[in-house]
């Protein structure tokens, strides 16, 4: 264990590996020492917004590096398992970015070796320190829910890609893209870190021209019914995720807004201290590194979101 800042490498400088760039650059406790984009045009908003930063158009570089404690991929799904199984056979902690992988033949070889290594691995789901999911966790273990009955997880895009995403080509794409993906992993994850590993009993799923249009799914946690519905169509963009209790029922609405329900209706709940962000998950994990107990969800639990979500492109 050391308090020397942890030497971070980037890969993928789109608009995750940017924003995780700005926050790794202001962090007291993080010395990024190189990051890489295939793209010119990555590599030129980086230069812009750190000028002193070394920056690579070659992934391996920062693979390589003798400098590198830890990796940071941001990178296209197809890219995970490559990048992580090579950066944790150096030596390198990895922080990806969800989903854990593509194939789940991939995933399964990330998580033996993150196993046979012994190294730090966490992906960045929103919901491992969000200040709403941390209730929800905290109130149904201590069983303020009564008994969980179900949960439903429901999404609407009036458009997909969303605006933030146009210039990730790969995130409209049926190959790795979609918002079951991108999207619903998240509250997978969060369905799975509450009630335990999600098993498939039936999904369904049509696709536009490029990915999902719609998806219907029910899966049985621990006994307890869990549905997924979400489509691209018209209407508001909506992200809903609600955990119905014999005494209580709560419901998140995007990522981050938390209610709790009973006879009276839905009361919006205040919640005291920090939401959670890219800052709090990147200091989780620095961490995890220094052998601190972390929040984050490791590979295996990522590869029990991933089996849940590629159960719909199974399905066809």
């Amino acid at each position: 264990m050391t308090d020397l800042p942890l030497r971070l490498g980037i890969i993928g400088l789109g608009a995750m590996g940017s924003e995780m760039l700005d926050v790794a650059a202001a962090h007291p406790d993080v010395a990024v020492v190189l990051a890489a984009d295939p793209g010119e045009l990555a590599l030129q908003r980086a230069r812009t917004g750190h000028p002193d930063l070394a920056l690579s158009s070659d992934p391996e570089e920062v693979l390589s590096h003798s400098d590198v404690d830890a990796v940071y991929i941001a990178a296209p799904p197809v890219t995970h398992a490559a990048y992580a199984i090579t950066a944790m056979r150096s030596g390198k902690a990895v922080f990806c970015e969800k989903p854990l992988a593509i194939d789940l033949t991939e995933g399964e070889e990330m998580v033996a070796v993150a196993e046979a290594t012994g190294l730090v691995n966490a992906l960045n789901y929103t919901f491992s320190d969000r200040s709403a999911a941390v209730e929800v966790v905290r109130a149904v273990h201590a069983g303020e829910a009564g008994d969980v009955l179900g949960v439903d997880i429901e999404f609407l895009f009036p458009e997909w890609p969303r605006e933030f995403q146009k210039d990730a080509r790969w995130v409209a794409g049926r190959e790795q893209g979609g918002f079951l993906r991108e999207v619903g992993s998240h509250y997978v994850f969060l369905t799975d870190r509450v009630l335990g590993p999600l098993t498939p009993v039936h999904t369904e799923v049509s696709y536009g021209e490029n990915s999902e249009q719609s998806a219907i799914g029910l899966f049985s946690a621990n006994g307890i019914p869990v549905r997924l519905s979400g489509h691209v169509a018209a209407g508001p963009e909506t992200y809903l995720w609600t955990l119905y209790g014999s005494r209580r029922s709560y419901r998140i609405t995007r990522f981050g807004a938390l209610s709790v329900g009973d006879a009276d209706g839905w009361q919006p709940v205040e919640l005291p201290g920090h939401q959670g962000s890219e800052a709090t998950r990147l200091a989780e994990f620095v961490g995890a590194v220094r052998g601190r107990p972390s929040t984050l969800a490791d590979f295996a639990a990522g590869l029990r979101v991933q089996r849940a979500v590629e159960a719909f492109h199974s399905a066809e």
